[in-house]
């Protein structure tokens, strides 16, 4: 069955020139080749376009959303695609030559659907760290990541990195689209599909035989940790497990508590720097600032994110076309 199916690939990309013409290069040495390639550009500029142009048969479509919409992208990918099976990679994942042939080889069951593959990050030891933990769920509410595990062989997740993810279209349709609740540093974006797959009852495999290696390009605005990323994480994941899951789920409330623990361990740092236990002078005033932000920061965030869901939950209960960004 998996040999029949065929793949759209779509590569969401903003301001990322360079990247995306090297990962472009990789797609076309692939063994088995999709039957089109799309990227989607959110880019304030034109230069992605003119890349883009360099490459026959690559589709170029203009997103008008702007910076901090991964997932609107991908959901303008699966409406201007025509593969049964829709494959993601972000524009500075460059894959190996198999790589598409390794995901659309665990399409065979017919309850698989989704299909996600190992993202080498170049970081020592990476390949052997959470073997036991890729990609789950906790019920406390906690996402796994160890996408970058070399497991034994393929192993059944709970979500996929949007890095390196695949998904069939008829389950995407059938789930209601791709949906982007994730503004900002679009953290748990690619995870909203995927739980509500999973919830669904079909199954996601990992396999570590589909690889690529990803870069990591430069980031649109700010650090790749700094207080935005801090605020935005814990915004979009309660959103994630109250949209996704439902507000009653024990899991969403699970996170509720380890977000209410995260504050109060940030605030335990603050006092400790303020009463000398953490160094002395400028780094006693560092420390305090650090750890009291931090805790604000993650307050707020988890506080936002719960009203957010709210209304998201009530938009999806008033009608039937879910926006595709909010």
């Amino acid at each position: 069955m998996s040999e029949l199916l065929t793949a759209s690939v779509v590569i969401p990309t903003y301001n990322r020139v360079d990247y995306i013409a090297t990962c472009l290069q990789h797609v076309h040495r692939q063994t088995v080749q999709p039957v089109e390639v799309i990227v989607v550009d959110a880019s304030p500029n034109h230069g992605t376009q003119r890349l883009v142009e360099q490459f026959p048969g690559v589709t170029y479509i203009r997103s008008r959303h702007g910076r901090g919409t991964t997932a609107t992208s991908r959901a303008i990918g699966v409406e201007r695609s025509s593969g049964d099976v829709i494959v993601y990679l972000d524009d500075d994942a460059y894959p190996s030559p198999t790589w598409l042939a390794e995901l659309l080889k665990r399409y065979g069951p017919p309850d698989v659907a989704g299909v996600g593959g190992r993202t080498d990050n170049g970081q020592p030891h990476e390949e052997h760290e959470g073997l036991d933990e890729i990609g789950r769920l906790l019920p406390n509410g906690q996402l796994t990541g160890h996408f970058a595990a070399r497991s034994s062989g393929d192993v059944e997740v709970d979500h996929l990195l949007g890095a390196n993810m695949s998904m069939r279209r008829d389950v995407i349709q059938e789930l209601g689209g791709i949906r982007d609740f994730y503004p900002g540093t679009c953290l748990r974006e690619e995870s909203d599909i995927a739980l509500r797959a999973r919830a669904a009852g079909y199954r996601l495999i990992y396999t570590p035989d589909a690889v690529v290696r990803h870069v990591g390009g430069t980031y649109a605005r700010g650090r790749r940790f700094d207080l935005r990323y801090e605020y935005f994480a814990a915004r979009n994941h309660a959103v994630l497990l109250r949209t996704a899951l439902g507000p009653d789920d024990p899991r969403a409330r699970g996170a509720a508590r380890h977000a209410l623990a995260q504050v109060g361990r940030n605030l335990t740092y603050a006092g400790r720097s303020v009463l000398g236990h953490e160094g002395g002078g400028d780094s006693r005033i560092r420390g305090f600032a650090n750890g009291a932000s931090r805790a604000l920061v993650h307050a707020v965030g988890s506080a936002v994110g719960v009203v957010r869901a709210r209304q998201y939950l009530r938009d999806m209960g008033a009608r039937e076309d879910v926006p595709t960004h909010a």
